[in-house]
Order: structure tokens, then sequence, then C-alpha cells
């Protein structure tokens, strides 16, 4: 690709002629580029545009406000063109509290016409563009001031094929009419419940809290919520506050007191000097109802007996697989593989999934009424022959 021209924006005047120019147009393609290492908020650190009327490099760290290019991203109006828009639209929700209006993103798009999800940019600009793309500032350091010449380079490429990209997977898209399919999940993506994030999600879903006992979970519990609280009032990343591989250790060692503490070698003595009381605090002292509440969100172990259920689960989920392979979907954005064992628990996520939109019509009547009761079903294999049935159960 050749070097591409542009405009670069780092003050007010530069922004308001950028507005100007923009606020009609009937499409807007744009990426962002940020810095979330050694923080607990991401850094915006840089925006790409592109539109009919020209080509803009932003930049956030010279603004005082964004807000006329935040005015044209919530314009109904105008189509905005991403790809992994998602990453962009949580930062600026974050930072700003926006959601985008009338999305076209690229690697959703992709997804219902054969690619695999989540492809890259780089690769579905080569599958649709037969561009090759230099990759090699995908690790620059965005927050650096002045911007050199080739990083900025770089930093168009990421743009510039935005309105191809999109003209071309439309296409594909009204031909197969997954059109609309597309647009049921772009929808989600304008939604500010979508961006919406649980602060203890954390703590239900880590790979720890299935193996300890319950008093070890309620010390891990209060271990990440001390972190993530300190992170966040200190801006720093919450491993720069304590590592996860020392908070294993730490759970190891607990039980048995202080001193076990001190004699783990694992486990640094300035450490345990400047926080060992603290970390006992979290180990005795009783349970909140509140506590409570998050712990019992925790999943159960899993149990030899109940294999039955895992076969079926696993036949449900290979069903869905080749439905979505046999219609050129590719399964991951269907379905993940662990949605299906969510299903048995939460009747407000099977329901919000399978409830009504394109999977439903995708999956077909039979598939879908054995995901609706997955809690009931029974397997029957007799004489070479594989039946699953809705129990009464």
């Amino acid at each position: 690709m050749h070097d591409p021209k542009f405009d670069l924006i780092q003050t007010e005047q530069a922004l308001a002629s950028f507005y100007s120019t923009s606020k009609d147009v009937p499409w807007l393609g744009f990426d962002t580029e940020f810095v979330g290492e050694k923080r607990f908020n991401t850094l915006l650190c840089l925006i790409q545009v592109i539109t009919q009327k020209g080509r803009y490099l932003i930049d956030p760290l010279a603004l005082k406000s964004l807000d006329p290019l935040l005015e044209i991203i919530q314009d109904p109006k105008i189509v905005k063109i991403t790809h992994a828009g998602e990453n962009d639209y949580r930062l600026l929700h974050n930072i700003y509290g926006i959601t985008p209006n009338n999305v076209f993103d690229t690697q959703i798009a992709a997804a219902f016409t054969g690619y695999k999800y989540p492809v890259s940019f780089r690769r579905l600009v080569e599958g649709e563009l037969r561009i090759s793309l230099d990759k090699g500032y995908a690790v620059a350091n965005w927050e650096r001031r002045p911007l050199q010449p080739r990083e900025m380079k770089y930093a168009m490429e990421d743009v510039i094929p935005l309105p191809d990209l999109w003209h071309s997977l439309e296409s594909k898209l009204l031909k197969k009419d997954r059109l609309r399919w597309a647009e049921e999940e772009f929808a989600k993506l304008e939604t500010h419940a979508y961006y919406a994030k649980d602060p203890n999600q954390e703590i239900i879903s880590h790979n720890l809290m299935r193996s300890l006992n319950q008093r070890e979970r309620l010390f891990l519990l209060r271990m990440l919520t001390w972190r993530r609280e300190t992170a966040e009032a200190k801006d720093y990343s919450r491993e720069m506050v304590m590592p996860s591989k020392i908070i294993t250790h730490i759970i190891k060692s607990i039980g048995a007191g202080k001193d076990a503490l001190k004699k783990n070698r694992h486990i640094p003595d300035k450490i345990t000097d400047k926080y060992g009381s603290l970390f006992m605090e979290f180990i005795e002292k009783p349970a909140t109802p509140e506590e409570k509440k998050i712990l019992a969100q925790i999943p159960r172990p899993d149990k030899d007996d109940d294999i039955g259920d895992d076969i079926v689960l696993e036949m449900l989920y290979l069903l869905v697989k080749y439905q979505a392979i046999n219609q050129g979907i590719t399964p991951s954005l269907v379905m993940p593989k662990n949605m299906v064992d969510k299903f048995r628990n939460d009747d407000d996520l099977r329901e919000a999934v399978i409830g009504s939109g394109w999977r439903r019509e995708m999956l077909g009547d039979s598939l879908v009424k054995w995901l609706e009761n997955i809690d009931r079903l029974e397997l029957d294999i007799q004489g070479g022959k594989i039946e699953i049935r809705i129990g009464d159960n």
C-alpha cells in the first residue's frame, strides 16, 4: 500500500474543521490505538478516521475534548465501519459514556460469510481485497510523542481498507440473505448494557475457585477485591499491585497462619511484612451477606456421576457446530462451547440467546427445543441408534 496522505488533528480548530467537513458524510471508518499496560484505566492515544472527504489522525492526548467526533459516532445517519469495533466502542463507552449508532463491523460480518471468528484484519483484507498490510508497528508505543512517520502510516493502514471491506462483505451478506442476521449482532454494540461490567466476574470465573474450600474461596474473593480496588485507586494494573502467581502461593499457605507465609519461599518477605496482617484478616473475618451472595454464583465442581449430562451437552454443542458449518457461519459466533453448559442454570441467558433472532432461525426448531429443555434431556443408545429426548423431570 502506498504512503497514505492524511490530516493530523492536534488542535481544537482542526477538530472543528474536521467536524464541519464530516458531519454530513454517509459513512465513516475508524480505529483506535491505546495503551493498557501498567494501567487500570486504558489510555486512548490515537484515533484513525476515513470518510469520503478525507483521511485523518486525531490525537486525543493533544485535545481537551473529542465531542465533535463523539457526536458523529453517535449520529444514526452515518454508518460507522470498524473491524473488531467492540474494543474501540468499549473504550469510548468507559471514558465518555457513549454508544455508537448505525454500526457495520467487518469482523462480525465476515463470520456470516464463511470466515473464522474472530478473523484478523490483516487476513480479512488479504482475503477480500488481495492487499498485504505492513504490521511492523503493531506494538508501537502510541503514548510517545511526537508520533513517527512510519507509526502514522501503519495506523492509517488500519482504516484505509474499511470502506472496500464494507462494500464487499455487505454484497456477500445480501446474496446469502444474511445481512439482517449480521445487523442483529451489530445492534448489540449500540447498547449501554453490552458494555456493563460486573466487578465480581473476575472472582466468579477465577480458575482457582472450583478447587478451593469455602474458607479459601472467601479469602480469594477478598484478595481479588482488594487488588482491584487498589489498582483502580492508583491507576496501576492488577498485576502491579499483586502478581497472580503470588496469590496462588498465598492461598496455599494462609490457612496455616502468618508464619507459614514467611516460610513459603515463593512469597517475598516484603509482601508478608507489608500485607501479612491484612491477609490474616481476610482469612479470619466471617463472610458478609453480600460476600455469600457472590460466592453462591461460583459454579459447582464437576462430578463423575454427571457423565451422562456431559455427553448430552457435548452432543448438543456438536449439533450446533454442525448446523453452523452447514450454513457457512463460524460456530464460535453462533455459540461458544461453554455457553451450552451455562444454559442449564441460567434461564435468562438461554432466553437472550435463543429466545428469538437469527440464532433461533439458523439452528432450527428441533435443536432449539432441545436447548430450551437442556435440563430435562435424556440420552438413549440402542441398536446403533442414538436418541435425544425430553424427559418428564
